[in-house]
């Protein structure tokens, strides 16, 4: 890879993880309410998923999906202004952190439902097969989702029907507290595409390159009629589930090794052997994001009297 490419990627990861940094410091400062997952450590997804899928293509995210809406285009100050509650974010604040949307940007939102994104992505799918849009649809969620009801009947469905949906699996090992290899009797799970005669295939997740091309490829085959795939990113998320997480559970050494693989630090040690600093980019993209966090706070907040504005039941 050239190396304007991993500066272009490291500078990306390092926005979103700058972004879920300063989100962390306003948590703290009670200027963010409310349950709030942080995607740290898993940024190489949002970033390499983003960059292989066209502005028409739909992505759906979950609740850990700030960095999914910013690597899709939405501003900075607009994602901070929703977080913070203002009239100025992406929903006039009120949507917040696990329900923020920004479909101008191709981002059709998350969902604190776990796997609830999946069927609607497939519902997306199917649109685009008839509204002429040559659309496709990439769901994500995390591993404890693949166990979920809804996901497997989105899957089954969307086989059957060859729709252009690819669902992304992020493999951080943590169904929320709980390891993942001790709720299933094979940890693989790429392995259930086989079920519903769909392509799945098991990625590294912390590489952006990586995913990039692997969704990439996947998605331009779903476009030519080909059928969706499940692909799992491995990966590891380097924070709690939500702020405020004990993370009682985590395993001796377990953050050790997980914070010398992650993805900001590989792309520093690529970008070292080119003279380039890391450090230095994520220090740039810390002083974006904490002066849009500013710029938000600057602005009114959001008036509940329109709470129930923009709601459809």
């Amino acid at each position: 890879m050239d190396v304007d490419q991993l500066i272009a990627d490291a500078r990306q990861v390092a926005r979103l993880r700058a972004m879920e940094e300063t989100i962390k410091e306003l948590w703290v400062a009670k200027e963010v309410v409310g349950s709030t997952h942080l995607d740290i450590g898993q940024e190489a997804v949002p970033v390499g998923i983003a960059s292989a899928i066209r502005r028409e293509d739909a992505l759906f995210a979950t609740y850990r999906g700030h960095g999914y809406a910013l690597a899709r285009g939405v501003p900075p100050e607009a994602m901070m202004g929703e977080l913070l509650g203002r009239a100025s974010g992406i929903n006039g604040g009120r949507g917040g952190s696990a329900y923020l949307t920004a479909p101008e940007y191709g981002f059709y939102g998350e969902n604190s439902i776990v796997g609830a994104g999946a069927p609607i992505a497939t519902g997306a799918a199917l649109a685009g097969r008839y509204d002429g849009s040559g659309r496709v649809a990439v769901t994500v969620f995390g591993d404890g989702a693949m166990n979920q009801g809804s996901v497997h009947e989105a899957m089954n469905f969307a086989s059957a029907m060859k729709l252009p949906v690819i669902f992304v699996c992020v493999n951080n090992g943590w169904s929320e507290l709980t390891p993942i290899n001790e709720m299933v009797a094979d940890p693989e799970l790429f392995h259930r595409a086989a079920a519903y005669a769909m392509h799945g295939e098991r990625i590294d997740g912390n590489d952006p390159a990586v995913v990039r091309d692997r969704v990439g490829d996947l998605v331009e085959r779903a476009r030519a009629g080909e059928g969706p795939a499940l692909v799992e990113a491995m990966t590891a998320r380097l924070v709690g589930h939500y702020i405020g997480d004990a993370e009682v559970y985590r395993r001796p050494g377990e953050l050790d090794r997980a914070n010398q693989d992650e993805p900001l630090v590989r792309l520093g040690r690529k970008l070292a052997e080119h003279g380039v600093e890391v450090d230095v980019i994520y220090q740039e993209a810390l002083a974006e994001m904490r002066a849009a966090a500013d710029a938000a706070l600057a602005n009114p907040k959001a008036n509940a009297a329109t709470a129930k504005e923009h709601v459809y039941a």
